[in-house]
């Protein structure tokens, strides 16, 4: 299967890319991974899917993690920056048609690219486990937190109460509110994508914060949720039953986007992908075909 990476020019940055497979009768599907501050590398769990289903993959490092330029500017981050990148990415690769996929913030900076830009040539869009508003975000993390053991309870609360995220007990905690709502630490028998370092750490802490609760970064008043009647593309929403992401975070990301379809993943946490892949390839496959 025939792989091509490279660098597009981003102001005085570069853009790592990777494209998967043949050109096709079929449009590509654009790959926005999430953060900010993650990496293309899980969507390579995705590669033979460019061959079954016959559809070009393109998946690219957001500028500040990854193979891309990492800036040390952090004025850099912010949404705007990310957005000019996805504009600029369709440009340079000739992306006139075609589909997307964003997980997690990678549907956040989805969500704020069609409704502040308007583009064309989006033959549909899928939204994957990402929220329209952080202040919901933060207001779900901290209920989630709640099925947490007490003791995990309160080193997270002590941690916010003296803002010192460093703490053994407070690490210990949070490391098990990941697991249960996101994705294991990495280990000898995790695919050797999600083994593999993404060098955004920098970044999520300027745009996001210190962990999924406390959003004090630069996208921290993200919100476009009354803007969602501008899509007019066709949408679906998909998140799993033990995600960040939780049900009533996609619920309004669907209930305010007309004629969105929405999917829930029984028994997935943050990333379907790793938790369900062979049902979430499936409905991707489905979604793609019927807006071809």
């Amino acid at each position: 299967m025939k792989i091509e990476e490279g660098y597009m020019p981003f102001r005085e940055y570069k853009t790592y890319y990777r494209i998967v497979g043949e050109p096709s009768d079929k449009a590509p599907l654009l790959l926005i991974h999430g953060g900010p501050g993650s990496s293309h590398n899980y969507f390579e769990m995705m590669d033979d899917f460019a061959e079954t289903s016959g559809r070009q993959l393109i998946m690219y490092d957001q500028v500040g993690c990854g193979k891309s330029s990492l800036p040390e500017d952090e004025s850099v981050y912010v949404k705007e920056t990310w957005a000019e990148e996805l504009i600029e990415l369709r440009k340079y690769l000739h992306l006139d048609h075609v589909h997307m996929l964003g997980q997690s913030w990678g549907g956040m900076l989805e969500m704020y690219y069609l409704t502040q830009f308007d583009p064309e040539g989006i033959k549909s869009v899928m939204i994957d486990g990402s929220p329209s508003s952080i202040k919901l975000w933060v207001q779900e993390q901290h209920r989630l937190i709640k099925y947490l053991s007490y003791e995990d309870r309160e080193a997270i609360a002590e941690a916010e109460r003296t803002g010192d995220f460093t703490g053994p007990r407070y690490l210990a905690a949070n490391s098990r509110y990941m697991e249960a709502y996101c994705w294991d630490e990495p280990n000898e028998n995790s695919p050797e994508p999600m083994r593999r370092e993404t060098n955004g750490k920098r970044a999520s802490l300027i745009a996001e914060g210190p962990n999924e609760f406390t959003e004090n970064g630069t996208i921290s008043d993200f919100d476009v949720t009354d803007d969602l009647h501008k899509v007019h593309v066709p949408v679906l929403v998909t998140n799993g039953t033990d995600d960040l992401c939780t049900p009533l975070i996609a619920k309004t990301v669907y209930d305010n986007i007309p004629g969105a379809k929405w999917h829930l993943f029984a028994n997935s946490r943050h990333l379907a992908l790793l938790d369900q892949r062979e049902e979430f390839l499936s409905v991707l496959e489905n979604w793609l075909s019927e807006n071809d």
